[in-house]
């Protein structure tokens, strides 16, 4: 019933269907290792929470002192250090604060205000402070940018690693802004050396100033990646099974011919 499986035709047919089949598993393997590094994420941001803050510079290597000119960052730390919470203290310089734009918090777009903290051994890293709204007038305004807080200044905070495809820094409306946030591509902004990473702050002494929106932990959608696993490998499962389907139709056809010609012969000669 079966020997056409081993025609040019089936045979070309089930490799396309075994290619088929193998890539759609490989995608969904690729899906499970997605799914496990966003859960990875979600766990540290979760552990984060629980744990007491480290000092900053036991998770990101401080930059050193600088006695040439301004321009450079210490290296960013390794991607697990995402989202721990550190504890830093220093002076807020506002003389250098630069404005994040197109940030977007609860759909609505505006500012993020990255203010340095200029820490005892002349060091700074970037803290952003929060969101701000844009000016009702358009953002050729300039937003009201709720004041650093003059003095000594504590902050507990998020590590946040650069994001890809920053820019120096650029004039608008008078005031630095930048579309994503990198210390290494801010470092030529200020005086000082700053930190390979940046802070979002998660509490501050003195409070945060109430007109800013907080900037909280983003969650990763692991379960999307869940979905894209069984997904795929209910394709790789069904292409197979389609295969064999396929097949025993073709056989039962072949049947269905052998059992009509028996017929027609008996039908043909009774004797």
């Amino acid at each position: 019933m079966y020997a056409f499986l081993a025609t040019r035709r089936w045979l070309g047919l089930a490799a396309l269907m075994l290619l088929l089949a193998v890539i759609m598993v490989g995608l969904g393997d690729w899906q499970l290792h997605r799914y496990h590094a966003r859960s990875a994420i979600n766990a540290r941001i979760d552990a984060a929470a629980d744990t007491a803050p480290a000092p900053l510079a036991s998770i990101v290597a401080s930059p050193g002192a600088s006695a040439g000119p301004a321009g450079r960052a210490g290296p960013p730390p390794p991607a697990a250090a995402e989202w721990s919470r550190v504890q830093v203290s220093g002076v807020y310089d506002a003389s250098h604060e630069i404005l994040a734009r197109g940030r977007t918090v609860d759909g609505q777009v505006g500012y993020e205000v990255l203010t340095p903290l200029v820490l005892d051994d002349s060091t700074a890293v970037i803290i952003d402070r929060g969101w701000i709204p844009p000016a009702p007038q358009g953002a050729l305004v300039a937003p009201q940018v709720p004041p650093a807080p003059a003095g000594r200044v504590s902050v507990v905070g998020r590590i946040r690693l650069p994001e890809s495809g920053a820019g120096a820094p650029d004039t608008q409306a008078g005031r630095l802004e930048v579309r994503r946030i990198a210390p290494d591509r801010l470092a030529a902004a200020v005086p000082y050396p700053l930190f390979g990473a940046y802070l979002t702050v998660d509490s501050q002494a003195p409070p945060l100033d109430a007109h800013f929106t907080a900037i909280v932990p983003e969650y990763e959608n692991a379960w999307q990646n869940a979905g894209y696993v069984v997904q795929w490998w209910a394709f790789a499962a069904l292409t197979v099974v389609g295969y064999g389907l396929l097949a025993r139709r073709e056989a039962q056809q072949g049947q269905d011919l052998q059992q009509a010609a028996l017929d027609s012969e008996q039908i043909a000669d009774p004797q």
